[in-house]
């Protein structure tokens, strides 16, 4: 058996307003069936789901997309105006990285989680 990441948890200040910020920039549905959690599903073997949390620390999470993907996501990205960087240790320089040959950014979720895209897989 191939072992395949199903879920993880991610902590946010108001985990609805959070589900909903992520689903509009990627371009994806907030389960509204989700019970406790507000669940994203990402594809059909992993759901990001939603909590709400009292202290916790930036998360990082990073997406390989297609490049159809990357074109369409990082627009929403430009459009809610968000600052983007080419590296995590340089989120706001408003450029793209060309890393192993692809493209690549970085930006940050209401909640200060580091969400990547990423056109080619490190």
């Amino acid at each position: 058996m191939t072992i395949t990441l199903n879920h993880t948890i991610v902590p946010a200040r108001d985990k609805r307003a959070a589900a909903q910020f992520f689903a509009r920039i990627f371009g994806l549905q907030v389960d509204p069936n989700g019970g406790h959690f507000a669940p994203v599903r990402i594809n059909d073997t992993l759901t990001l789901l939603f909590d709400d949390g009292g202290d916790f620390e930036s998360h990082h999470y990073a997406f390989h997309v297609s490049d159809a993907e990357f074109d369409a996501i990082f627009g929403r990205v430009r459009a809610a105006k968000l600052a983007y960087g080419s590296a995590p240790w340089s989120l706001e320089d408003g450029k793209l990285n060309d890393w192993n040959g692809g493209r690549g950014v970085y930006f940050r979720d209401p909640d200060g989680h580091v969400l990547e895209l990423m056109t080619v897989p490190q």
